[in-house]
């Protein structure tokens, strides 16, 4: 009996460990998105009552797996979303179960509060519908909304360009679609520089990163903006028109079809007008760009991202005056000119991707683009000035005597610049996530450059009846270059990163790291840049948000860089390419975090970043207005360290405003000789969005944008820092917006019959420059006949006022 019951029990056990062992488990898996459609990451998806749970991915992707059974309660949950329960009565097979989750909410009256992101990358989001009714004397670029996040900063208004953490504006990296974008090379001024390449009226989301982003992003030192355009599910449009330009766009979907297509246009010859030169300006920029996708099979997509800019700028100037310098010592400049400057960019891009989704966890493409560049400036201009010392009264200190003159000259300025440029990349892309906790991501480009120079040009200047330089046995101009140069190279790159997250019972991690290789057959430079991030997001308070991020980051020479001037025994100018110039580095160390809290039932977010930037192999440049002058050779080294705090939130319910602050120090040693301030540190910098609705009428809203950053190092023309410099006078400014909905919504102005086909129609007034403060953007050079030189600042636009209508449909 005792081996018969033994041997039944070694058969139970036989048969029941297999049972057992080959049990199946049920799939549970699908998407969550918000209340808007897209997905949400980081959602945490737990079964109620056990510690089976999981996370979704960047794609709003999740999957876990549990046993069959009978109920299974499912609860979602992620900081700033309700919380969401849903339960599947019977889980016998493999279930698909999508959710939408909506942001927390408190109603106030009408108004619905909702709570920020969380930030777990170096990436932060943008909202670029806030460009809508944003008060910007540029015309409408996202740039304007980019340098009033933390860390950026801009010193003209004219220009799109901005600089990051001391870093120059060549150093910046802009995406569009997942392709890098050019601006042309030979712009020395904000007047002359027309829209940038971006249309925010097609643009969908809006990231950027002031430092320590992704291996998958170029080479470059300082930051990246990387722009994704619409891709419309119905028929949409918007037109615009003010007294600086007009745009309108038109999107549709038919199925596999989509389109955007927008046309802008520009004129700032209202605002020049402000300035101290009265001239006749004529400054027409025209932009065309169109993004089409179509998705010829399941799984297959094509999409086209096409550009075609003119910008012109016509100057005819008559006269200028110009008071400078302090209440002791006030100077007067007053010249009276004669010629004309013109000048034309043209520029054409074309980019085809071709998409393959083998599935859903995966992608993979081919990318081909072409740039082209016509670049021409053109101008003769003659000046006869007068600088003296302004008489002041006896009240004002002064004597009581009038203008006392301290030079009487003239100048002639000639140029005739060509730059031709075409850039074309041909390159595949893919990810995978091989998990829920690994998205493996890889790249390869190959790029063909072609580049030709014709320059010429001089000036020549005379004091007192003697040219100069006086010599008293030649004749003189006090500076000419010449430049006839052409390049022709390849550059390939690559790059492989992987982003793991993972949950320990401390917190969730996102961990991004990558590597990052180039090659330049110019000058037979190969770089290796391995990247790092670290997110964590604690149990202990689920508001906080710590990040930690370092990488190498190379920045390969342009044309631009190349560029090396060179004087003969004459002391003519010249511009030689220096192929021995190698790659600058910026080795980044990041530190930062976010705390996430609520002030009377409203939403607050606080940022502080810690930044260090060890720098070598720098190019040093000069920066005159927009235009960078290199040294073209390998002759510094630096640091940039600072600190950058960002307050988020909501000031007024319903509405996002912040406020930055910035403390920087930017040092470079130029030949093992001197040390001297980077030419883009300016010290501090404070800059503020903010929007408000009128008390009880939600259709009268002000928006206002306001700077001010300490002033920008400055040298003589033709000099480096070797030869001294100054700094110039802190850049202030803010512009407001009034903004009143006329039609959309309800109880609106326009509430007859035909205005319902309209989403929004918005009519505005901005006052730019509100305080109408003197802002400089370069100096013109004095020089007497004792070759001692005065510095008469080129101020910026004054105040301005600006008309605009808004119409969606």
């Amino acid at each position: 009996m005792k081996i018969r019951a033994v041997a039944a029990l070694l058969l139970l056990l036989v048969f029941r460990f297999p049972a057992g062992a080959q049990e199946k488990k049920a799939e549970i898996s699908g998407f969550v998105h918000d209340a808007d459609g897209s997905p949400l990451e980081l959602v945490t998806v737990r079964i109620q009552g056990t510690v089976n749970a999981t996370m979704t991915n960047e794609k709003g992707f999740y999957s876990l797996k549990t046993a069959p059974g009978d109920s299974v309660s499912l609860i979602f949950s992620c900081l700033g979303y309700n919380k969401a329960e849903r339960i599947l009565p019977q889980v016998t097979a493999n279930v698909r179960l999508n959710v939408k989750m909506n942001h927390t909410s408190l109603l106030l009256g009408e108004v619905a509060v909702t709570t920020t992101r969380r930030q777990t990358t170096t990436m932060e989001t943008i909202d670029a519908d806030k460009m809508k009714l944003l008060p910007d004397p540029s015309g409408g670029n996202i740039e304007s909304l980019v340098v009033t996040q933390a860390g950026v900063s801009s010193s003209n208004e004219l220009s799109s360009q901005y600089s990051v953490r001391g870093g120059s504006y060549d150093e910046n990296i802009v995406y569009v679609n997942g392709l890098e974008v050019y601006r042309p090379l030979l712009i020395r001024s904000g007047q002359q520089e027309g829209l940038s390449f971006i249309n925010p009226n097609l643009t969908e989301s809006v990231q950027f990163s002031a430092g320590g982003f992704e291996a998958r992003y170029g080479d470059k030192m300082s930051s990246v903006l990387d722009i994704t355009y619409k891709k419309p599910k119905e028929s949409e449009g918007s037109a615009s028109v003010s007294l600086l330009g007009a745009n309108a766009y038109f999107g549709s979907s038919s199925g596999k079809f989509t389109q955007v297509t927008g046309i802008r246009y520009k004129t700032n010859r209202s605002l020049l007008g402000t300035m101290d030169t009265d001239a006749e300006y004529d400054p027409n920029f025209v932009d065309g760009q169109t993004y089409m996708t179509y998705q010829f099979a399941p799984q297959w997509e094509v999409n086209f991202l096409g550009n075609l800019s003119v910008n012109a700028y016509k100057f005819i100037p008559h006269s200028r005056e110009t008071n400078f310098g302090t209440l002791s010592d006030a100077k007067k400049f007053v010249v009276f000119f004669d010629g004309k400057e013109r000048d034309k960019f043209e520029t054409l891009y074309g980019a085809l991707t071709l998409k393959h989704r083998p599935s859903e966890k995966s992608e993979v493409g081919l990318q081909f683009s072409g740039f082209t560049s016509k670049e021409e400036e053109t101008y003769d201009i003659n000046g006869r000035y007068r600088l003296s010392e302004a008489g002041l009264d006896e009240e004002n200190g002064g004597s009581g005597e009038s203008d006392i003159t301290k030079s009487i000259a003239g100048y002639h300025e000639h140029a005739r610049n060509r730059l031709q440029s075409n850039i074309i990349q041909v390159g595949h892309y893919g990810l995978a996530a091989l998990n829920d906790y690994h998205t493996l991501k890889w790249g390869a480009n190959m790029q063909f450059e072609q580049v030709s120079d014709r320059i010429n040009e001089w000036e020549s200047r005379d004091s007192a009846g003697y040219l100069l330089p006086h010599t008293g046995s030649e004749v003189n101009v006090i500076a000419n270059l010449y430049s006839n140069n052409e390049l022709n190279s390849t550059r390939f790159s690559a790059y492989v990163q992987d982003v793991f997250k993972f949950r320990t019972a401390q917190g969730l991690f996102t961990v991004i790291g990558g590597v990052r290789g180039s090659y330049w057959d110019y000058n037979k430079e190969f770089i290796f840049s391995p990247r790092a991030s670290v997110g964590f997001i604690p149990n202990f308070d689920q508001n906080f948000t710590f990040r930690l991020a370092s990488g190498v980051y190379y920045q390969p020479p342009f044309y631009k860089e190349l560029r090396k001037e060179e004087q003969d025994a004459d002391g003519n100018s010249s511009i030689r390419l220096n192929s021995e110039l190698k790659s600058q580095r910026s080795i980044h160390f990041i530190l930062g975090g976010d705390y996430a809290f609520k002030v009377l039932d409203r939403n607050f977010k606080l940022t502080t970043e810690l930044y260090y930037k060890k720098l070598d192999n720098l190019n040093p440049y000069t920066v005159d207005n927009v235009k960078i002058r290199y040294y073209g050779e390998n002759s510094a080294k630096g640091y940039a360290v600072g600190m950058d705090v960002k307050l988020f939130g909501e000031f007024v319910p319903g509405t996002d405003s912040w406020i930055n602050f910035s403390l920087m120090k930017a040092r470079q040693t130029i030949r093992d000789q001197i040390t001297v301030p980077m030419p883009n540190s300016q010290e501090y910098n404070i800059s503020a969005f903010y929007q408000e609705y009128f008390p009880g009428n939600k259709r009268f809203m002000v928006n206002l944008r306001g700077m001010l950053s300490g002033g920008l190092p400055v040298t003589a023309p033709r000099t480096g820092y070797e030869d001294g410099y100054h700094r110039m006078t802190p850049y202030k400014r803010v512009d407001v917006g009034f903004s009143y909905q006329l039609a959309g919504g309800r109880d609106a102005i326009l509430d007859r019959p035909f205005f319902h086909y309209f989403k929004n129609i918005w009519l505005g007034v901005d006052l730019f420059n509100l305080f109408d403060m003197k802002n400089v953007s370069s100096y013109y050079w004095v020089t007497d006949i004792r070759n001692q030189q005065y510095a008469v600042p080129n101020y910026l636009t004054g105040r301005q006022l600006n008309v605009r209508l808004v119409v969606d449909f």
